[in-house]
């Protein structure tokens, strides 16, 4: 239990750590409207890109086949959801249309805090799979829904035109979008087919990172997230450690950017969205989870945990949305406190459980004195 709490809580003090160095630095030298230059776009798309390509690369295909139905559902019906219930939270409480997009921002869980608790988790090896596999793939979908919601709220408060990757919210745009998604997807697999058919050895190796970086570069530029994502569950050239690293240090680059953008703090905002975040989650897991052990669902229900996606997202909505950063900044904190509080509390009793399940087996394997006892 205290190595699982340790190991988020270390991760959460990371994020309040390089936050912090982020708004020393910016209390320092004059950043001038840096949210609004194309630059300051491309950097938190590309900080993205790496983030969504990252999750997809590692999911395993074969482990989640099983729950293949489960893992779907979550991040479709899931996600959506979520979102929903979030953002109702947020307006219910608020009374703020541009309190909508939040919601859907802090809607996913973050693959790279999953990734680092699994060794210390006491969820079993298909519920791991399944969260896994869940907080990969909805990263792409809530990045989705960020935008044109973003979109439609933006509409509401009278604004027009387009505000960074927020696109116009119509079904056409939509049906575009998604289509030059798939497509950027399909060229990527015929391009990864033809090279392992016609080459191999290191040359095969140098070719498929060189068009890897092509294509990443091409998805920045034309904002393809979900089909960068896509090509994630195929297009997987071996990079050893090198990937764990660049995605570890678009993670700083995010929280230092967030840290660096923090106009202020909005507490009570934060720590609504947070509430309703982890409440939305627990709720969403119960529905879909019903297959799994008592254990397992409740792992599933507070699995909630923000990270690079949520930062990255509220890096792309601050130009829009100027007050996102202020208050997606302290629900991060908050959902990850919540989460190492809920998992501590969960593991404490799977663990006396466990040891009260041990001590009845071992009272009805050891014979009574009197069957022990030899006859006179």
């Amino acid at each position: 239990m205290r190595s699982f709490a340790g190991t988020v809580a270390k991760r959460l003090g990371v994020i309040v750590a390089v936050a912090l160095l982020g708004w020393l630095f910016a209390h320092s030298v004059s950043l001038g409207d840096l949210v609004h230059s194309r630059g300051y776009l491309y950097v938190a798309t590309t900080l993205l890109a790496i983030g969504l390509y990252s999750s997809t690369y590692g999911i395993d295909r074969d482990e989640i086949k099983a729950d293949a139905r489960t893992v779907l559902l979550a991040v479709t019906f899931g996600v959506l959801v979520k979102a929903t219930l979030i953002a109702v939270v947020m307006y219910a409480v608020f009374r703020r249309p541009e309190y909508l997009v939040l919601g859907v921002a802090v809607a996913q869980i973050d693959p790279l805090s999953v990734a680092a608790m699994q060794k210390r988790s006491r969820m079993s090896p298909r519920a791991k799979a399944v969260l896994l596999a869940w907080a990969s793939f909805d990263d792409p979908v809530t990045m989705l829904l960020t935008i044109y919601i973003s979109a439609f709220t933006l509409s509401i408060l009278g604004a027009h035109g387009r505000s960074g990757p927020i696109a116009d919210g119509t079904l056409s745009a939509f049906v575009t979008d998604l289509a030059a998604n798939l497509l950027f997807a399909g060229v990527a697999s015929v391009i990864w087919w033809l090279a392992g058919r016609w080459m191999n050895g290191r040359v095969k190796q140098g070719v498929q990172m060189a068009v890897l970086l092509m294509l990443a570069a091409f998805a920045v530029w034309q904002f393809l997230m979900l089909g960068l994502a896509i090509v994630g569950l195929f297009f997987r050239p071996r990079m050893g450690r090198h990937l764990g690293i660049v995605t570890q240090a678009a993670f700083v680059c995010a929280v230092f950017a967030l840290g660096m953008l923090l106009p202020g703090i909005d507490i009570v905002p934060g720590l609504v969205l947070a509430a309703g975040a982890f409440g939305a989650q627990a709720l969403v897991a119960l529905l879909l989870a019903r297959r799994h052990t008592a254990n397992d669902r409740g792992y599933l229900a507070f699995g909630q945990q923000n990270g690079i996606t949520a930062i990255i997202l509220a890096l792309l909505l601050q130009p829009a949305f100027p007050r996102t950063i202020g208050i997606v900044a302290p629900a991060i904190i908050l959902v990850n406190m919540l989460h190492i509080a809920c998992n501590a509390y969960w593991d404490a009793r799977v663990t006396a459980a466990s040891h009260r399940e041990t001590e009845s087996a071992d009272r009805l394997s050891t014979p009574s004195r009197k069957t022990q006892a030899s006859p006179s």
